[in-house]
Protein backbone atom coordinates (compact mmCIF):
# COMPACT_ATOMS: atom_id res chain seq x y z
CA UNK A 1 0.00 0.00 0.00
CA UNK A 2 1.05 3.62 -0.80
CA UNK A 3 0.78 7.31 0.06
CA UNK A 4 -3.07 7.98 -1.66
CA UNK A 5 -4.67 4.64 -1.49
CA UNK A 6 -7.49 3.92 0.36
CA UNK A 7 -7.83 1.36 3.10
CA UNK A 8 -10.16 0.75 6.19
CA UNK A 9 -8.54 0.10 9.53
CA UNK A 10 -9.25 -1.72 12.56
CA UNK A 11 -10.06 0.17 15.76
CA UNK A 12 -11.63 -1.09 18.90
CA UNK A 13 -15.14 -2.08 19.05
CA UNK A 14 -16.60 -1.01 16.49
CA UNK A 15 -17.10 -1.30 12.08
CA UNK A 16 -13.73 -1.19 10.50
CA UNK A 17 -13.34 2.23 9.13
CA UNK A 18 -12.20 3.89 5.58
CA UNK A 19 -9.35 6.81 5.15
CA UNK A 20 -6.84 7.25 2.72
CA UNK A 21 -2.88 7.04 3.59
CA UNK A 22 -1.33 9.84 3.96
CA UNK A 23 2.51 8.72 4.43
CA UNK A 24 3.75 5.31 5.42
CA UNK A 25 7.18 4.82 7.23
CA UNK A 26 8.88 0.97 7.22
CA UNK A 27 10.49 -0.61 10.34
CA UNK A 28 12.01 -4.04 11.02
CA UNK A 29 8.73 -5.29 12.77
CA UNK A 30 6.66 -3.86 10.34
CA UNK A 31 5.07 -0.65 8.66
CA UNK A 32 3.31 2.48 10.54
CA UNK A 33 0.59 4.25 8.38
CA UNK A 34 -1.13 7.76 9.03
CA UNK A 35 -4.15 7.30 7.68
CA UNK A 36 -6.97 10.65 7.24
CA UNK A 37 -10.02 9.03 8.68
CA UNK A 38 -13.40 11.36 8.38
CA UNK A 39 -12.90 12.61 11.95
CA UNK A 40 -9.38 12.44 12.12
CA UNK A 41 -8.51 14.18 8.88
CA UNK A 42 -4.79 15.12 10.27
CA UNK A 43 -4.19 11.43 10.41
CA UNK A 44 -3.72 8.93 12.54
CA UNK A 45 -0.80 6.15 12.89
CA UNK A 46 -1.43 2.53 12.37
CA UNK A 47 1.13 -0.09 12.87
CA UNK A 48 0.59 -3.52 10.71
CA UNK A 49 3.30 -5.76 12.36
CA UNK A 50 4.80 -8.39 10.71
CA UNK A 51 4.04 -12.02 11.08
CA UNK A 52 1.24 -11.31 13.10
CA UNK A 53 -2.49 -11.88 11.80
CA UNK A 54 -4.11 -9.62 14.91
CA UNK A 55 -1.34 -7.26 14.21
CA UNK A 56 -3.02 -6.13 11.09
CA UNK A 57 -4.58 -2.33 11.36
CA UNK A 58 -4.58 -1.58 7.81
CA UNK A 59 -6.35 -3.28 4.67
CA UNK A 60 -6.63 -2.21 1.19
CA UNK A 61 -10.03 -0.42 0.93
CA UNK A 62 -12.84 -3.26 -0.34
CA UNK A 63 -16.17 -1.50 -1.44
CA UNK A 64 -18.07 -4.62 -0.72
CA UNK A 65 -17.06 -4.63 3.06
CA UNK A 66 -18.00 -0.99 3.40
Amino acid sequence: MKVNDRVTVKTDGGPRRAGNILAVEDFSEGTMYLISLDDYPLGIWFFNELGHEDGIFVEPHDHRVL
